[in-house]
């Protein structure tokens, strides 16, 4: 496509043949000549890719640099379109292995994680120190944690005296409870027949 006659600037579009699973690569690249060419080199750049990543760009720029230092003196876009060409089946042919080479990286990357994870980490002083120094930390502050609890419960419980005079009905509850027994309180003499062996005063 031309773009412009003076300075002449055009674009071709070069597209890979299909891979192994009708997969293409494509680029468009924009020419424009310069006042002295073929004798200068034509200004190049690439204005739009497809399934091309940042290595394979960096790399067709390369290969445009020195095929035009190459072509110096004669007219080259023919062959700078061809040498761009090759390089595009040669991507097409390297996706596969790349497919590959990545499916492999993450198959030993996982084994790696599964290996280490069976393995887990090796005991050493140094570990073991650090490991106990937590522990120990942890257990100072569960049981900081629990006798602040319990202190707390202490102070909510109620002596004898509190709960009298919260409760006046505890006064007579004693007698209440004999009211109610009928008087009958059964006491077990038994218990008290040996009084003399206890030397009371």
């Amino acid at each position: 496509t031309v773009l412009s006659e003076k300075p002449t600037t055009f674009t071709i579009t070069v597209t890979s043949e299909a891979g192994e699973n009708d997969e293409t690569v494509q680029t468009t690249l924009k020419f424009t000549y310069r006042e002295k060419y073929p004798d200068e080199t034509p200004l190049y750049e690439i204005v739009s890719q497809e399934n091309l990543d940042d290595n394979d760009v960096t790399d067709i720029i390369k290969l445009l640099e020195q095929q035009a230092e190459e072509n110096l003196g004669m007219v080259m876009i023919f062959t700078l379109v061809s040498a761009v060409q090759e390089k595009l089946n040669e991507i097409v042919d390297q996706i596969k292995t790349r497919r590959e080479e990545e499916k492999k990286q993450k198959e030993r990357e996982a084994e790696e994680e599964e290996k280490q994870r069976f393995h887990g980490t090796p005991v050493t002083i140094e570990n073991f120190l650090n490991w106990k120094a937590k522990f120990d930390a942890e257990l100072l502050e569960i049981k900081r944690k629990k006798m602040k609890e319990e202190e707390q419960a202490g102070k909510n419980k109620l002596s004898g005296k509190q709960l009298f005079e919260m409760d006046h009905n505890l006064d007579t509850s004693d007698i209440q409870f004999l009211e109610e027994a009928g008087n009958s309180v059964e006491v077990d003499e038994s218990l008290f027949q040996e009084m003399d062996d206890l030397e009371l005063e």
